[in-house]
């Protein structure tokens, strides 16, 4: 994967640390990268970003509701 760096001046409320996650959990929840790839964005482990993404409410599986029918089996 290549990469590009971006360079920005942030409101001083922010931090960095803060902006660089909040950036990986939306690229992850629009599907612009893997779980492993945000996680690796954010700093995180795997497990770690998981468990930031159930605070922030986003789902780690993105089923549509007929998708979770069929892989159900109803």
């Amino acid at each position: 994967m290549s990469t590009i760096e971006l360079k920005f001046e942030l409101p001083s409320e922010l931090s960095t640390d803060e902006v660089t996650l909040l950036l990986a959990i939306k690229l992850y929840e629009f599907g612009k990268v893997s779980l492993g790839q945000a996680a690796k964005i954010a700093g995180y482990s795997q497990r770690t970003f998981m468990e930031i993404l159930g605070r922030y409410r986003v789902p780690i599986f993105a089923y549509s509701p007929e998708e979770l029918r069929e892989d159900l089996g109803l």
